[in-house]
C-alpha cells in the first residue's frame, strides 16, 4: 500500500481528470442521468472504461459537494482560498449511506504494491515548507515528549515520519510497506511491515494508541472504511488520528476518486472516512500549507475517538 516516502518512480503533481473530450462528455452525462441511470448505460458485466470511471466520480463528488455543503465550485478548480478548505467540514449534512463505490478506489495500476516498495527508496516527496509546517503542527497537536504511558502508531511509515526533532515516547510504532526504510526510522521503537491495502487489520489491541499519523498517504487506501475502522478500535477514547495530505502524488497508485478531483473534495473524502467508520468526533479541517502558490500545499484533517462516560 504505496505511502509518498519512497516511490519508485518520480512523484508528480496531482493529475486532474478527464482532460479529454469524450470524457467530459461523459461527466456530463451522469451529471444529468443520475448515478443509476448512467452506470445503467454500460453493458452489463463489462468494467466501464477507466477514463469514465474517472469523469464519473468526479461529477458524482460535486453534487456530493453542493448537496452536503453548497461549498464546491467545481471539482477540477486546484485554486482554494484557505478559508474555503477548512470551511469544507463544517456543518456537513453527510448522506445517510457511504457515497463511494468499488470503482472510486480502483487505480490506474493494479499492480502489487509489495513489487512497487521491494527497494527502498530513502527520499521525501512534499518540499521542505510543507515538511517544516507538517512538523510544527504535530509539535502542538502531539503530547508532551516523554509522557508515561503514550504510544503513537505512524501508518504508512517510511524512513521519516516529520516528528518534531528529539521527539520521544515510551512506544512509537511504524507501520510500512519496506522494512529497510523502517529500520532506519530514527523515531521509531518498533515496526510492522504490512500492506494496508491486501490487510487493512491492524495486529494491535483495542484502545492502545493515543495518537495515530497517516503523512501523505490517506490517497493510497484502497479499503479506507476497514482501515478508519481499525483506527477507531485501536485507539484510547479521545485519542487523536492525523491524516495530512498536499496536492501531489504518484498518480497512478492514488484512487480515481482523489486523483479525479480537487484539494477541498479531498478534504470532504477525508473527512467522509472518519464520519462513516464510526465511533469518531465531527472530523475538521486546517490548512497548513506555508506559502500558498510557492510551495506545496499541506491539509490536515483530523479526529477524536469519542470518548466513553
Amino acid at each position: 500500500m504505496p505511502h509518498t516516502h519512497n516511490h519508485m518512480n518520480t512523484i508528480v503533481p496531482r493529475t486532474i481528470f478527464p482532460s479529454s473530450s469524450s470524457s467530459a462528455a461523459a461527466a456530463s452525462s451522469f451529471h444529468f442521468l443520475g448515478p443509476a441511470k448512467a452506470k445503467a448505460q454500460w453493458k452489463i458485466g463489462k468494467r466501464p472504461p477507466r477514463r469514465l470511471v474517472l469523469g464519473v466520480a468526479a461529477s458524482f463528488l460535486d453534487q456530493l459537494g453542493r448537496m452536503a455543503t453548497g461549498l464546491f465550485s467545481s471539482v477540477t478548480a486546484s485554486a482554494r482560498t484557505k478559508s474555503n478548505v477548512e470551511q469544507v467540514l463544517k456543518n456537513v449534512e453527510w448522506p445517510e449511506n457511504f457515497p463511494f463505490k468499488a470503482e472510486d478506489f480502483q487505480r490506474f495500476d493494479e499492480s502489487p504494491d509489495t513489487f512497487f516498495y521491494s527497494e527502498p527508496r530513502f527520499v521525501t516527496h512534499i518540499d521542505d515548507p510543507a515538511i517544516r509546517a507538517l512538523t510544527k503542527y504535530y509539535s502542538e497537536a502531539f503530547p508532551p515528549s516523554d509522557t508515561p504511558g503514550v504510544c503513537l502508531l505512524d501508518l504508512c511509515s517510511s524512513w521519516v515520519s516529520h516528528f518534531p526533532a528529539g521527539y520521544k515516547q515510551d512506544r512509537i510504532v511504524g507501520m510500512g510497506m519496506n522494512e529497510e526504510e523502517l529500520k532506519r526510522n530514527p523515531v521509531l521503537t518498533e515496526y510492522v511491515v504490512q500492506d494496508l491495502n491486501v490487510n487493512p487489520k491492524l495486529p494491535f489491541e483495542d484502545n492502545s494508541f493515543d495518537v495515530i499519523t497517516n503523512a501523505v498517504s490517506v490517497d493510497y487506501l484502497t479499503k479506507p472504511m476497514d482501515v478508519f475502522k481499525e483506527m477507531e478500535r485501536i485507539l484510547k477514547p479521545g485519542g487523536l488520528a492525523i491524516m495530512s495530505f498536499s496536492n501531489r502524488c504518484f498518480w497512478t497508485k492514488a484512487i480515481s476518486i482523489w486523483t479525479s478531483t480537487g484539494d477541498s473534495d479531498h478534504v470532504w473524502i477525508v473527512g467522509s472516512y472518519f464520519h462513516y467508520a464510526g465511533g469518531f468526533e465531527p472530523p475538521q479541517a486546517v490548512d497548513i500549507s506555508p506559502n500558498p502558490g510557492r510551495s506545496d500545499p499541506m491539509y490536515i484533517v483530523y479526529s477524536r475517538k469519542v470518548a466513553t462516560a
